[in-house]
């Protein structure tokens, strides 16, 4: 289906990479020489798969190790100095293949490379399927915080095929999860109900499962950026449980222990609790939650979070957050499934976010 606003198309489906020669033809016409940035941790044989879907083609590739450290400016700039040197120019093109942190970088790089050249993303994690690849962001990490220095940069095309799941750790699928649960919640009741029912083929790898969570999120994500695609208001919504994952991400300092899902699974359980105290939502939304959390073998991303300290500690993290506008904390909060706050209308001080913090682990 297509991203109304930048008007690109996301594919999705299993072995819909097979789609990607004809569409470079028709959306790329003039292209001669393509970049790949790949993820290092990419099976050689997907990547195999890839080079003969560009037969014909200059192709050089670019081995990018994934990680928030090579999530900058020197790691950007170095790419940029590789394909400067391969002589690329505005009609070729530049694919990202990898999970969220090399989309974020490939797109970084082709959105600012002689002022913006073709792009196309294939994203291979879960999460970068059901969120990061959506939306047109595009960004890479300062020692000041994440994703604080990018730019909105639309692809000419996403591919999202499910095969390249199948190589991916059970730690990887529950953080791609992550967001699907989230878009449930913050936007679709019906959906919410279905992964209730179908929570456990998901993290298993069933296809059309993967398949159908994949498309309600692109969908979920898409209804939210069309309305606001530079983030002034409505889509910070998509934030949901963020601003605590955020705080917990850099208070580890961005180690691979916490994934950036598992950090969002907490942040979303922290964010109701907050949402009961405020007198938001029923305690009875949080319970329900927290045993599906626990039918589902997920408790475990909360469960240290659950004493004053560990959310004493997050506050000089959570000041940072990127919705702040002021000198308080702007959360999003839950009133119901399917029913969130807006940005700006629960913004919290840090002294009373220190009063309330003992009781948000009761």
């Amino acid at each position: 289906f297509q991203n109304k606003s930048e008007r690109y198309s996301i594919f999705i489906g299993e072995n819909s990479i097979n789609l990607l020669p004809n569409k470079i033809k028709t959306l790329c016409p003039e292209t001669k020489k393509i970049g790949v940035i790949v993820d290092k941790n990419i099976p050689s044989k997907y990547k195999q798969r890839l080079k003969k879907k560009l037969k014909g083609y200059e192709v050089s590739f670019l081995p990018f190790l994934a990680n928030e450290k090579n999530k900058s400016l020197t790691k950007t700039y170095s790419l940029l100095n590789i394909l400067l040197s391969k002589n690329l120019n505005r009609s070729d093109l530049i694919i990202g293949f990898g999970g969220g942190i090399t989309g974020d970088v490939a797109s970084f790089v082709a959105s600012i490379f002689k002022r913006g050249i073709n792009f196309i993303n294939i994203p291979t994690t879960f999460l970068a399927q059901v969120d990061s690849a959506v939306g047109g962001k595009t960004g890479v990490n300062s020692s000041y915080g994440k994703n604080l220095i990018g730019s909105f940069y639309a692809p000419k095309l996403v591919i999202c095929d499910p095969i390249f799941l199948k190589s991916l750790p059970s730690k990887e699928m529950v953080s791609g999860y992550a967001e699907v649960l989230k878009h449930a919640i913050i936007k679709d009741k019906f959906f919410f109900k279905w992964l209730k029912q179908n929570t456990k083929a998901i993290l298993s790898k069933d296809i059309k499962k993967l398949i159908y969570s994949i498309k309600k999120s692109c969908e979920i994500k898409i209804s939210f950026v069309d309305k606001d695609v530079n983030e002034k208001g409505l889509r910070m919504k998509l934030n949901f449980g963020h601003t605590f994952a955020h705080a917990i991400e850099a208070k580890n300092n961005f180690s691979k222990r916490t994934t950036h899902g598992e950090a969002v699974l907490c942040g979303i359980i922290l964010a109701t609790r907050l949402s009961v105290i405020k007198k938001l939502c029923n305690v009875k939304l949080l319970y329900d939650l927290e045993r599906f959390y626990k039918i589902n073998n997920l408790s475990y991303t909360y469960k240290k979070y659950l004493n004053k300290n560990s959310i004493l500690n997050l506050i000089p993290f959570l000041k940072n957050d990127k919705k702040n506008n002021d000198k308080r904390i702007n959360f999003i909060l839950i009133k119901d499934i399917g029913k969130i706050t807006s940005p700006d209308k629960f913004k919290i001080s840090v002294k009373s976010l220190k009063k309330i913090s003992k009781f948000i682990v009761q």
